[in-house]
């Protein structure tokens, strides 16, 4: 056995493998396709599920109706990317239980191999013919929209696949301007459909107007999960090395799990800038070559600790680009049903979203990933349910800081980020609470999965519901991809000034039309379920018992107060200072203390009563030069409201002389 050093989970999920979301009713529909279906006569859908929850047939249920009894004449499904297309590829449901088969002719599977040109001149002659389904790529649809008028579309159905490709940007996304000008154009009918519902640019993917137009399905991941058959248990972690990563990938490399590796992009710091020699060096971890099979393209490697062969499909070399779209066949025809044809899957851009390798039990990814998307969208490649496989884990092997090279401030921050990504995941894995006032007097227990709180406020309006109910996580995802927010997960900006400063900052610029009520309900909303899903409870006897700052309290008695003075998103720290040795620590701490600060007026004047309180405390003034982050913060603050009142009081004085003269 090779010596595999066992990464640092930030997340340990255990599921009960209730079935749920993968047995079928009498109509051969899963749990999630249930819940689309049943909001069939939407106009414009938005399906928001994991990866493997079934969308793809979901659609097709919706879409026959629309076809058979809503009077739609057309079905277009546009994919990012030609291999994605075979998800909607024609299937017999009738076997199953449903009344029509889903049925799409060869003519009319534009992501097969051809011309942008060719495959345009098809989409236009669909339109005007007697075909009811096409399914293309998101590229297609945006060239063919260019020669059409949106009231094309009219009679259509256009179901857009992992959605996420959208912005609400129309400057810089085709296919954000072309859905809005279609939806203002034509009388069609849209369904979209996403595992992850954010960008990695952070650009919101609608327009508020444009969103109130959708009616929102969501099955979100514990549901997904958790209703497995086979998966029990799901890691998320981190492995750190210094130098090199191909020289410490040995160090994370299960061979024996099947396993993905994502290796960083050139342009990325991690890299070598030599992508096909960094595929040689992980091969060279595993063992020896012995043959490359000449039609499918894959390795036959022979492992120098055990001897067993294993076979590795490499999907970053395109120098041949014929023998790359041979592997891709083999994956996607053999790999995907045969457990023994692939072992290991070595990519950089490939193998991401819509990729379907069930037997996969490990994504092993190098570097930093900026976007969060992509990040669920790996991990999603081995979330799916597979006969055998119990555990499934994600590990992202992240470079240190090394004070001898340069960058220190880019490392400390991909290493913050990589870390806050993780903790992400964790919320959406979690199981969902719903949050209540709990009343002078109210004696009576909460329901199952519901949580009483003291002080606390529920939403009072229907779109504050709405945020409730379908954009927590997204929402957790625009907080998290703000760069002070790394700061504050490393614990140097204090629970008071995260909470009631840095995250109504943010909702206020997501959601401008929401007043300061709402404000202040939906911030409650994030903090309470962030702090809630991060914290450890204890049964004792029939008592519950929740931890939170660093000691126990009896879930019955947490109120609002307690809950804002937990920084929701420290624990990224206490992950770190548990996973590097003291000097990368120290590093990370002194990188973060001197980041310059900057502060707001309202951020300021809102620690006035901290400082006071700590002055109190510690019988002085807090110090600007402090090795302790929330001092150091505290003294910032100080000197920046003193230079305010130096500044009002030489503008006061400047308007008195004025004024005399």
């Amino acid at each position: 056995m090779n010596a595999i050093t066992k990464p640092v989970n930030v997340v340990d999920v255990t599921y009960a493998q209730t079935k749920a979301s993968v047995h079928t009713d009498e109509l051969g529909m899963r749990e999630m396709q249930q819940r689309v279906f049943a909001k069939r006569d939407a106009q414009h859908l938005l399906v928001k599920a994991p990866p493997a929850s079934g969308k793809s047939r979901a659609l097709m249920f919706v879409a026959l109706d629309k076809l058979y009894n809503q009077g739609r004449e057309k079905v277009i499904v546009a994919v990012p990317e030609r291999s994605i297309g075979a998800s909607f590829a024609s299937t017999t449901l009738t076997d199953f239980g449903f009344w029509a088969d889903w049925e799409v002719n060869d003519a009319n599977n534009l992501c097969d191999a051809g011309s942008s040109a060719g495959k345009v001149s098809a989409f236009i002659r669909f339109l005007e013919g007697r075909d009811a389904v096409l399914v293309c790529t998101h590229a297609t649809l945006r060239f063919a929209f260019e020669k059409l008028a949106p009231e094309a579309f009219n009679g259509t159905v256009l179901a857009i696949d992992e959605f996420h490709h959208v912005s609400a940007d129309t400057e810089t996304s085709r296919l954000g301007a072309l859905l809005r000008d279609v939806m203002n154009g034509s009388d069609v009918h849209i369904v979209a459909m996403t595992g992850s519902y954010f960008r990695g640019d952070s650009v919101p993917v609608l327009a508020p107007e444009d969103e109130a137009k959708f009616t929102p399905v969501t099955f979100n991941y514990y549901d997904q999960l958790n209703g497995y058959e086979y998966l029990r248990s799901l890691g998320i972690g981190h492995h750190f090395y210094q130098g090199r990563y191909t020289e410490a990938i040995h160090e994370v490399l299960n061979l024996d799990k099947k396993t993905l590796v994502h290796i960083p992009s050139v342009n990325a710091a991690e890299s070598t800038k030599d992508k096909i020699e960094e595929v040689g060096f992980i091969i060279d971890a595993i063992g020896r070559v012995e043959a490359t099979d000449p039609d499918t393209g894959i390795i036959s490697v022979r492992r120098t600790d055990t001897g067993t062969l294993v076979r590795v499909a490499d999907l970053v070399d395109d120098t041949n680009p014929k023998k790359r779209g041979d592997t891709l066949h083999y994956l996607a025809h053999t790999a995907s049903e045969q457990r023994d044809a692939v072992d290991i899957i070595i990519a950089l851009g490939m193998a991401k979203e819509g990729f379907d390798w069930p037997f996969a039990e490990h994504a092993l990814t190098v570097g930093y990933r900026a976007s969060l998307t992509e990040v669920i969208q790996i991990i999603g490649r081995v979330t799916r349910d597979s006969m055998g496989k119990e555990h499934a884990q994600f590990t992202n092997l992240i470079a240190e800081p090394d004070a001898s090279q340069g960058e220190v401030k880019v490392s400390v921050n991909n290493m913050l980020k990589a870390i806050t990504a993780s903790l992400l995941m964790e919320q959406v894995l979690a199981q969902n609470f719903t949050f209540k006032t709990k009343k002078f007097g109210d004696d009576e227990p909460a329901k199952k999965g519901e949580l009483k709180i003291k002080g606390f406020k529920e939403p009072t309006s229907g779109r504050v519901k709405q945020i409730v109910a379908t954009d927590l996580n997204d929402l957790k995802a625009t907080i998290l991809q703000d760069d002070t927010f790394a700061r504050a997960a490393a614990g140097s900006i204090d629970a008071e000034t995260t909470n009631k400063i840095l995250i109504p900052k943010i909702i206020r610029e997501k959601y401008p039309e929401l007043d300061e009520t709402q404000v202040e309900e939906v911030r409650q909303q994030v903090v309470v379920d962030s702090v809630i899903k991060n914290s450890e409870v204890r049964e004792v006897g029939d008592k519950r018992f929740i931890k939170m700052a660093e000691k126990f309290v009896n879930i019955d008695d947490i109120n609002i107060n307690l809950i804002d003075s937990v920084n929701p998103f420290q624990r990224a720290f206490e992950v770190l200072s548990k996973s590097v040795t003291p000097s990368v620590l120290r590093i990370i701490q002194d990188t973060i203390a001197a980041t310059k600060i900057e502060f707001t007026d309202d951020e300021a004047l809102a620690l006035v009563t901290t400082i006071k309180t700590w002055r109190q405390v510690n019988g002085k003034i807090p110090d600007i030069r402090s090795e302790d982050p929330t001092e150091k913060r505290l003294a910032t603050a100080l000197l920046y409201l003193r230079r305010r009142t130096a500044e009002r009081k030489a503008e006061q004085r400047e308007t008195e002389t004025v004024e005399r003269s």
